[in-house]
């Protein structure tokens, strides 16, 4: 039988838990690094902590470090997986071109799975924030047998997306239809400064980057490069058409299987614009969720109501 709930914040807050390991400046600290083979690529990641297994996505424009506040305290109870995405961080970044099935969900799903095989990992709970929690979505539908559970931070599945246009969220997600415009003409424009790209993107309305650490935006500059650059507008290239070709003839024909706790800052695009729960619940009936005091990047601002949350609903 199906159930779908809503928390509220106070049930995650109210919960007692481990306090947080504070963050060190060597991000990720106690993780071991790796490179494994995905569809075709090699995939940047880092491991650490022990327990059954748990594999967090970052989103875009960040990488695997987007984790390190919360990361080294999941460790104590998980053995904790955090990957960079084809095209992202230090994981190969191939070019597109062509139907750009190269950077669709399918194919980043498709390597994460064999990330967590090669690791020794059949089944395992799922945690994604942005393009992340769109790769977990994909990988829900795409292999079922492999996620237990599933956590997307701030998004609705990407067919309401596109299918619910308004102004008001265009002009916070600008980059959608900027960054899929025919190659090379978003690259050439963002390429022409990536400082101010990088320092733009991160930037988000009424949070500003004070929540971000000196070396998490030190590390995602670093990978601000051209070829990242490219990788990402084909990643966004992909979502506005083979992305939505598969979201579309699946609609109605096929759910999510396992469990799905749905978090959105009430200060984010995703929240002012979206109604998360009815979203997510043409998708999955296995469905909870609420809404948290942060903006779009939950696990940078508030690390803490993010990890009891994980920890309440993977147990």
């Amino acid at each position: 039988m199906s159930r779908k709930k809503i928390h509220t914040p106070t049930d995650v807050e109210s919960l007692e838990f481990d306090e947080l390991i504070p963050y060190t400046q060597k991000l990720m600290e106690g993780f071991k690094p790796f490179k494994l083979p995905g569809d075709g690529v090699n995939i940047n990641g880092v491991i650490g902590g022990s327990g059954p297994p748990l594999l967090l996505i970052h989103g875009n424009p960040l990488t695997h470090v987007t984790w390190h506040k919360v990361a080294p305290t999941l460790a104590k109870h998980y053995t904790v997986v955090a990957i960079d995405l084809r095209g992202y961080g230090d994981s190969d970044k191939p070019l597109g071109g062509g139907d750009h099935s190269a950077y669709s969900f399918r194919t980043m799903a498709n390597d994460a799975v064999m990330v967590m095989n090669q690791l020794g990992f059949d089944q395992f709970p799922v945690v994604g924030h942005d393009r992340g929690a769109r790769v977990g979505f994909r990988m829900c539908l795409d292999h079922p047998e492999k996620v237990t559970k599933f956590i997307p931070l701030d998004i609705v599945p990407t067919h309401e997306v596109l299918n619910n246009v308004t102004m008001g969220w265009g002009l916070e997600s600008y980059h959608w239809f900027f960054m899929a415009q025919k190659e090379p003409f978003p690259e050439k424009l963002i390429c022409s400064d990536l400082n101010y790209y990088i320092n733009y993107k991160l930037n988000k309305k009424g949070v500003g980057l004070k929540i971000f650490t000196p070396e998490a935006l030190a590390e995602y500059a670093r990978c601000t490069t051209p070829e990242q650059i490219h990788a990402i507008c084909e990643d966004y290239r992909a979502t506005v058409s083979i992305d939505l070709e598969m979201d579309t003839a699946d609609l109605g024909n096929k759910k999510i299987a396992c469990p799905v706790m749905v978090l959105w800052g009430s200060n984010s695009h995703c929240g002012r614009h979206f109604k998360p729960i009815a979203a997510w619940g043409k998708w999955a009936d296995e469905l909870e969720g609420t809404d948290i005091p942060t903006g779009h990047y939950p696990q940078e601002e508030r690390p803490d109501l993010i990890y009891k949350a994980i920890r309440s609903f993977i147990g």
